[in-house]
Parts: structure tokens; sequence; C-alpha cells
């Protein structure tokens, strides 16, 4: 079975950020050594907040009162497993709302009524848990799509979890059901793909690289080195929290650091793009040009055509009044980016240079509708609403 909230909540769940940066996959288990020697503690302040796994997944009081009541009506009528989901998603339920714009762990979630995918999975996988409900989280092989915020660039990648399956995977059949999917994608996007099992670290892991990428965004390079130190602690294998860290070194003018980082990754995924394009740049300010030029036609041969090319290349003929070009280009984008609100933002951009006022119209709805943000859909929403009083 297949659970969503609205049609809001698409494949936006482990935003991981770097100059270009690419969920990768893994090789050998890094030694306890070769992850030591990456850290560099005293390059930083203390952070404003100390990194803290046991509150991934950890209930509050609230959390225990709703279980108490909410979800065990639900769970009386319906079964433990259709219960829990239920009174989470379902007849009103807690009325969530998919917001990517902060990585929240379960209480946080709860207490927000919000929160994107990685933070909806947590959430349900802690009350699935303090109900005693074996649970098993898995990463869903769908198509990796991407975002963007100023020069960072994000890629994004989905998780689910199953209901009804031990760790060990055995099958945990109570009145005859089978196991339980619990996605936030639309069915649809779930058939025939593939999901590969991950453990409860790893998804503590993927959290706190999300933290650590939020706080970067934001300029805080102390939490986010903390949030990324903690990261790769906690689950070594994942890749994308070591890129991470390299791009903290080099926001914060260490580039010698931030190449090791990147090296890192690449030793143990030769095609991780966001690491070959982020240790072409740290080259570069090493004075090591020959080595960057190799690695970005490297980067050229496995990734020629890069997510947001055409955005980008529309962005500069916008800029050179020329919106015959950036409309084209934009279109192309949107071809490959159909659910990205920032491409058809830009289209409306360009639609109202070209005085097409039907077509402002339905690009601004486009963005509202596939923002990911309440203030983004707050925004679209006030453009929108000018543009139909006739105020431009």
């Amino acid at each position: 079975m297949n659970t969503a909230t609205n049609s809001a909540i698409r494949r936006w769940t482990m935003a991981v950020a770097a100059l270009a940066l690419l969920l990768g996959g893994c090789a050998l288990a890094p030694t306890a050594s070769q992850t030591a020697q990456l850290f560099n503690d005293d390059a930083f302040a203390a952070p404003s907040e100390r990194p803290d796994a046991a509150q991934v997944f950890a209930l509050n009081d609230a959390m225990r009162a709703y279980l108490r009541t909410e979800i065990a009506a639900s769970v009386r009528d319906q079964g433990e497993r259709r219960g829990l989901i239920a009174g989470l998603y379902r007849n009103g339920g807690l009325k969530l709302e998919y917001d990517s714009a902060m990585t929240r762990n379960a209480a946080q979630a709860f207490e927000a009524r919000s929160g994107n995918c990685l933070s909806l999975v947590i959430m349900t996988g802690a009350f699935a848990k303090e109900m005693g409900l074996p649970v098993r989280f898995q990463e869903v092989a769908v198509d990796t799509t991407y975002s963007r915020s100023g020069d960072f660039q994000y890629s994004i990648s989905h998780v689910n979890l199953t209901l009804g399956i031990t760790p060990n995977g055995i099958a945990f059949r109570n009145h005859g059901v089978d196991p339980m999917i619990v996605d936030f994608l639309p069915p649809e996007d779930l058939r025939g793909v593939r999901m590969r099992v991950i453990d409860d670290h790893t998804v503590v892991a993927m959290y706190m690289n999300n933290r650590a990428a939020e706080a970067l965004a934001r300029g805080g390079l102390a939490d986010a080195y903390a949030w990324a130190k903690e990261a790769i602690l906690q689950d070594p294998e994942f890749t994308s929290s070591y890129n991470t860290l390299g791009t903290i070194y080099q926001r914060a003018g260490r580039p010698a650091a931030a190449e090791r980082a990147y090296a890192h990754v690449l030793s143990r995924d030769s095609r991780h793009t966001g690491a070959m394009s982020n240790r072409a740049l740290a080259l570069e300010q090493l004075g090591r040009g020959d080595e960057a030029r190799q690695l970005r036609q490297r980067l050229a041969e496995v990734e020629p055509n890069p997510p947001f090319g055409d955005l980008r290349r529309a962005q500069a003929a916008l800029r050179a009044g020329d919106y015959k070009t950036a409309r084209d280009l934009l279109e192309k984008e949107a071809a490959r980016s159909s659910d990205y609100h920032e491409v058809h933002f830009l289209l409306a951009v360009v639609y109202a240079g070209l005085g097409d006022v039907d077509q402002v119209q339905r690009h601004l709805t486009l963005a509202r509708e596939n923002s990911t943000t309440r203030l983004d859909r707050e925004i679209y929403a006030a453009k929108l609403q000018r543009i139909k009083a006739g105020v431009h």
C-alpha cells in the first residue's frame, strides 16, 4: 500500500548542498583513520547546537499523548499499521504541510505539522517504533532531481519505509496482511522501481547531512561543520556527507582540506559528478590547473548535459534582454525539470517581457504548485494575485 499526503509532495527528500553536489554510491567502507584525518575541529568555532543522534527518532510528551488518543482510536478500528497511517495522514490526521525549508527530526515535524519527505518518514518511523511495529527504511531508485539556492546546487533523492518487515528482512504478518510501504510519492511513481534497504544510522546520517547543508546555506559554518562531521561518524559509508564537508571547508577558505574531502569521495565513487566539479574548483584555488582541467574534461564526458545548464544560459539571455532566446532555453529546461518551481517562475518573467499575460499566469500557477516551501508558495501566490488584479 502506498500512502500520499498531497500532490505537492514529490521527489524532495535529501536536499544535500554543495557547489555542485550529487548523491553518490559507496565502495569499500573507509577506515577510522581515513575518516579522522579529514576532520579539523580547530578550524571552526563551537556550534550553536550539538548534533544528537538520539533526538532524531525521539518522541516527546505531546507525541505520546497523540499516540494514546488519536492513533489508538484508529488502531482499534483498523489494526496497528493502517491505524497508525490513518491517525497521521488520513481522516484529518495531523493536517501535515510539505515544507522543504528545514529538515526536522520526529518531534520537530510533529510540532510544526510540516516537513520534507525525510522528516515525515522519520516521524512515521518514530511512531511505528514506539508502537513496536517492525520498520525498514529504503532508498528508492527514482530519478535524482535537483534544486538551487544562490550558488549552491542540491541533489534530491528519495526514501520511504515499510511497516511489517523485521530488520533481517523477514515479513511480519499480523492477521494475514502483507507488509505495507509508506511513501509520499504518488503510487504510479513507484511502479517497478528498485529499493535499497538502508539502516537506521544511514537515515540519521542523511538527516544530519541535510542539517549541515541547511546551516551552510545560511552561512553558519560552525554549525554546518558539526552536523557534517556527526553525519560521517554516524555512517562513514554515506558518501554525500564527505562532499558536504568539502564544501564547508571551501567556504571557510581551506581549499586543501576541501580537496582532500572531495578526493575521498572520488576514491569511492569515481563518477560522483558533484565531487568532480567541486574538486576541480579546489584544485584551481590550489594552483593545480592541469589537474583541474583534466578533471573537468572527465566531468564533461560523464555529464555532458549538467543540471540547470539551460537555466543558467537563459538567465544570461535575460540579463541581455533577449527574451526569445531565454524562453527557448527555459522551455528546454522545463522539459527536463518540469516540477522545478524556479524554471516556471523565470518563464513567467520571460512571458511578461514578451507581453503574454496568459502564459505569465500559467507559469506562476505552476511555480506556486511546484514550490516546496511555505514562503515560496506565498510569494508566488501574491505575484499571481497581482497579475490577476491587473497590477504588473
